[in-house]
């Protein structure tokens, strides 16, 4: 399957693209002011490519195609690995030992691998969990903002790991609370609305307030008086709801309050959960009017978190490529990805007239695979999407109904971004140099701190 051609299509990008590394000794930076996480929960290589495919005709359209740093990235959980050759050889090698979001999420926050399900901890000597410190607390002990914003409820596993440290990421309840009465977080965004179902409409009863913590904490936030100490002057910092899509748009300009946290009045995701043909071609079963788009959350989070003249941390995760990809739903993965796509899109256009690649790093990625999706006809061998034209499906299945450990594709600008080429732990058969999950995290800190 893999002939020398490989080999040298893999050392020709090593060389023009910069991905070999980099000789030590580069010189030494200020500080990188602002870092940007943006994370499509779910997406690999052909996720992105479909989406493409299906807006412009052509793949690798999006604005992160064309970033400096393009690299291949390792997903697997603590207790796993990935080989090149064994990868390629098999779907049923390639969908066995997958890591999840929590594990995933806690390697990018925190730069360590840990279990499956567990969320901010890691092994220590005697094989106890323990905390470790992730891109929150480091941004907060920095005196930066921080933010999270996901278009799944923010106590999923993959905004939590960014904030909290827990034993299983099923504690979704706790979680919650945690992250909207104890930690510093100033902007914290995510679906879950209790009174709100998945195609928007008002409920006459609470659909459950775990997503959110618990009823007395909706009460709390109902009532402006929830939230603790963000900024470390001894007093609390309550946290401005907001709920409607026209004060999401709002936000985007203008005034903003001290800490957002906004509920979209949408039931557990923004657009993936609503009802129609669950199969249908992409936009055939109309958007909801009513709920904000990915970007207009992420605007919103942008605005209040670049107050802070110190500069702040901001994830923003996509994260229902991820459910539409476990459900196979072609048609709906490709609306999610493309929404995440127009959101890199409006943060690079935020930093090049808020802000500018000089103190601001941007980092795009996923946290693992899911479907194993491929194009028609892979099974055994693997196929190429087939290219049937702008606002057409491209030819492709799905493989799998869970995540699986290819590798994934990272996309980086900005300052700091040339850490990344250093990291490169080896080199794929196929999609060539390749880092491991754990060194997202590694070249932030190093970007907040100047380190090399």
């Amino acid at each position: 399957m893999f002939t020398p051609r490989h080999f040298f299509a893999c050392l020709f990008l090593a060389v023009f693209s910069g991905v070999l590394p980099i000789a030590a000794g580069a010189a030494q930076r200020s500080p990188t002011k602002n870092v940007i996480i943006m994370i499509s929960d779910g997406m690999g290589y052909n996720h992105s490519e479909a989406a493409s495919i299906y807006a412009n005709g052509r793949a690798n359209c999006q604005v992160y195609a064309d970033f400096p740093v393009r690299l291949a990235m390792s997903t697997y959980a603590l207790d796993g690995s990935y080989a090149g050759e064994k990868a390629w050889a098999s779907f049923e090698s390639i969908n066995q030992g997958a890591t999840d979001s929590a594990a995933a999420a806690t390697a990018m926050a925190s730069g360590h691998k840990t279990h499956r399900g567990t969320i901010g901890m890691v092994p220590g000597k005697d094989g106890s969990l323990r905390p470790v410190e992730n891109l929150v607390e480091r941004a907060e002990k920095l005196g930066k903002a921080s933010g999270l914003v996901t278009s799944v409820p923010f106590s999923h596993a993959t905004p939590a790991a960014f904030a909290v440290h827990d034993l299983n990421r099923k504690n979704g309840s706790t979680i919650a609370n945690i992250m909207l009465r104890d930690s510093a977080v100033d902007v914290i965004i995510g679906c879950g609305h209790p009174f709100f179902d998945g195609d928007g409409r008002r409920l006459p009863a609470a659909r459950t307030f775990k997503s959110v913590g618990d009823k007395d904490t909706w009460a709390e936030l109902q009532a402006g008086s929830l939230g603790g100490d963000a900024d470390g002057d001894g007093r609390a910092d309550p946290w401005t709801l907001v709920e409607e899509r026209s004060a999401f748009q709002q936000l985007a300009m203008g005034a903003a309050p001290k800490r957002l946290l906004g509920i979209p009045q949408a039931g557990k995701t923004l657009q993936q959960g609503r009802s129609g043909e669950l199969h249908a071609r992409p936009y055939a079963v109309p958007l909801l009017k009513t709920v904000p788009t990915l970007t207009e959350l992420s605007r919103a989070a942008l605005n209040v978190l670049d107050n802070d003249p110190d500069g702040f941390f901001l994830m923003i995760e996509g994260g229902a490529v991820d459910w539409a990809s476990h459900d196979n739903q072609s048609g709906r993965m490709i609306e999610e990805q493309l929404d995440f796509d127009r959101t890199v899109a409006a943060v690079v256009r935020w930093v090049e007239t808020q802000s500018s690649w000089e103190e601001t790093l941007l980092i795009v990625t996923g946290d693992h695979e899911t479907g194993c999706l491929t194009g028609s006809g892979s099974d055994p061998d693997w196929q190429p999407l087939v290219n049937r034209g702008r606002n057409q499906l491209p030819g492709m299945e799905w493989h799998h109904d869970y995540h699986t450990n290819s590798l994934i594709p990272l996309f980086a600008k900005g300052q700091g971004a040339e850490r990344l080429l250093r990291m490169v732990q080896g080199h794929d058969p196929v999609r060539c140099a390749y880092i491991d999950n754990t060194a997202v995290a590694k070249a932030a800190f190093a970007a907040f701190t100047a380190l090399e």
